[in-house]
């Protein structure tokens, strides 16, 4: 299977990239940051005290004792007490429109590929579905540590050949976004996959 490296001057004729644009840095750094932030659960609760469990039963009696006027032992300056100001359940998530969508995916693209790390082949699945042939095809193509393979759509022979090989990832030209293509050594684009990469970042 042989591999032919991508130029800028091929993908700007297939409408992925747009030659000499230095705009899209911040639609990168916006993007990567909401995928992050979508991904927290926001799960984080602390008490206040009116949740913690204890008696309503004032502590000691309110003159006399020479000590500062307590009511109970939820008060956030006792052990066991509520916290003031704590994390609460929330809802992490980040919207970016799709201008700045397009605009990041049309940036990474452009750096990779004028950095060398994209190149293309006409096909790629593995008929047999077995990890040794897949690793073996993998590599003819890149040997680099980290690889993401972009194609329309693989096979479920494919997909089953590649679900032990942890440094390859499978992912569609639909599906594929800025985060893992920034995370890969190198980018194998399958031909068929460059039509729809255009209508993304068009």
């Amino acid at each position: 299977m042989s591999a032919k490296t991508l130029t800028l001057e091929e993908a700007a004729s297939a409408g992925i990239v747009t030659v000499g644009s230095d705009k899209g840095s911040q639609a990168v750094h916006d993007l990567v940051v909401a995928y992050r932030a979508n991904r927290r659960t926001g799960s984080a609760c602390t008490k206040t005290r009116a949740e913690v469990a204890g008696a309503n039963r004032k502590m000691y009696r309110q003159k006399g004792t020479g000590n500062a006027r307590h009511g109970d032992h939820q008060s956030p300056i006792f052990v066991g007490g509520g916290v003031v100001f704590g994390p609460r359940p929330r809802d992490f998530s980040k919207k970016v429109n799709k201008s700045a969508r397009r605009l990041a995916l049309r940036r990474v693209l452009g750096d990779i590929i004028g950095e060398g790390k994209a190149v293309t082949v006409p096909a790629f699945s593995v008929e047999d579905g077995k990890t040794k042939s897949f690793v073996a095809a993998v590599a003819a193509i890149a040997p680099e540590k980290k690889v993401l393979i972009v194609a329309e759509s693989f096979d479920e022979m494919t997909y089953r050949a590649a679900r032990n090989v942890q440094n390859v990832l499978l992912m569609t030209a639909a599906e594929v976004n800025v985060e893992q293509l920034l995370d890969a050594g190198k980018v194998v684009l399958v031909e068929s996959s460059l039509s729809r990469l255009a209508d993304r970042t068009a």
